[in-house]
């Protein structure tokens, strides 16, 4: 019996000693993802459009953000990443969205309901590529648990991924319902934490630590005054260029490298992470949009995601998701009565994405920190004095 306690005793130690260790790592993590700046905190200005206050996807009135970032042991680095159109039941008031394919390598729960009905009606998740399903599992018992969802038989959760197996154990599948529900419920407005969080923390762009990103655009009260918010979650390749400079090139990381200074016909691409991975990228406005017009703003994002160098290779899931805030969808209505923007009303909107995924991109790599995981592979961070002299070079920055 004496052995059998003192069993229990030290099972009970070693699991606090566990959580006191990823406290530990996690807070570290925050830490070190809020001493490296911004792009804008570097001087570098993506665009001809003003930012919003926060240069967030929370300038969206309504739309709140919440992350839970996964560090265990020695190779658990992934995490989710949930973004809440607005606070109420979603399934009871859906928003209008849309999901864009650029490149459809990847596994997107639930895009095909959202392009038939157009209606977004569970809060958008992020997380890892074989977590996919069991996070969708968590999202539908966060929405059947809902007040006012008692007798709801049918709900379309969308989850949405990228592959982070390089750092993390990504067959362990370690993602809890409590992971899921953390990040639900701690979902907020303001400040949006930005790099190796969240669905970020185990993600690689462009050979350097990717991550989680936002950004935002503000339109003049001449052209609506409306709004655009990305948030974006990096783990793709290309040659990395920033506002036009071929930072990958100049540093002599890029895709391809390899291949193109060898002049053997059977030389093999060293590292193909520099070219495959996928983004996701969410968008939101309060610009009264419905699904067609959603669907041809998350098209523009792709001109961002072009900007940065992406190659959208043939393993690359490259995938957008858009949605309003404005003009709810109450799920009773039998018959609605909306008001749009104008087709001539979008060019500026497409303007604004387009500035504001190029810089949550960048913001991505920015912000995102050194991280060591399975294997003990280590993917290092985007080395900020060094692109600081590359851009002060080409003048981009003074």
């Amino acid at each position: 019996m004496r052995k059998f306690a003192s069993n229990r005793i030290l099972k009970v130690l070693a699991a606090g000693l566990a959580i006191g260790s990823l406290i530990s790592n996690v807070s570290a993590q925050q830490r070190e993802d809020a001493i490296r700046p911004r792009a804008r905190d570097i001087g570098l200005k993506i665009g001809v459009l003003p930012a919003g206050s926060l240069n967030a996807i929370t300038d969206v009135a309504g739309v709140t953000v919440g992350q839970t970032t996964i560090i265990r042991g020695d190779s658990v680095r992934t995490g989710v990443t949930a973004i809440l159109p607005h606070g109420g039941n979603l399934f009871q008031e859906k928003v209008p969205g849309a999901v864009f394919v650029g490149n459809g390598f990847g596994k997107l729960m639930g895009s095909t309901q959202v392009n038939e009905l157009g209606e977004i009606e569970t809060p958008i998740l992020l997380t890892s590529t074989l977590s996919v399903p069991k996070v969708g599992d968590f999202l539908l018992d966060y929405m059947l648990s809902l007040p006012g969802n008692e007798n709801v038989q049918s709900i379309n959760p969308l989850v949405a991924e990228t592959n982070d197996g390089f750092l993390n154990d990504i067959r362990g599948r370690n993602i809890t319902r409590d992971d899921v529900l953390a990040a639900l419920k701690d979902a907020k407005s303001g400040t949006v934490d930005e790099g190796s969080v969240g669905a970020g923390t185990g993600t690689v762009a462009f050979g350097w630590k990717g991550g989680i990103g936002t950004s935002s655009r503000k339109l003049p009260k001449s052209l609506g005054g409306y709004t655009i918010g990305v948030l974006v979650q990096t783990n793709f390749g290309g040659v990395l260029s920033i506002d036009g400079v071929p930072v990958g090139v100049e540093l002599g990381k890029y895709y391809l490298k390899d291949a193109v200074a060898s002049d053997n016909p059977k030389s093999k691409i060293q590292n193909p992470k520099l070219g495959d991975g996928s983004i996701i990228i969410v968008i939101a406005t309060d610009a009264p949009l419905d699904h067609r017009q959603l669907n041809r703003l998350a098209a523009r994002s792709m001109s961002g995601l072009a900007r940065t160098g992406s190659s959208m290779t043939n393993g690359s899931g490259d995938y957008s998701i858009a949605f309003s805030t404005a003009n709810r969808i109450n799920a009773l209505e039998k018959v609605r009565s909306v008001q749009t923007v104008g087709n001539d009303a979008m060019s500026p909107l497409f303007q604004a994405v387009i500035e504001a995924t190029e810089e949550a991109i960048l913001n991505s790599l920015f912000k995102a920190t050194t991280v060591t995981g399975k294997d003990k592979r280590t993917v290092e961070a985007l080395p900020i004095d060094r692109v600081k002299e590359l851009l002060r070079k080409y003048g981009r920055i003074k």
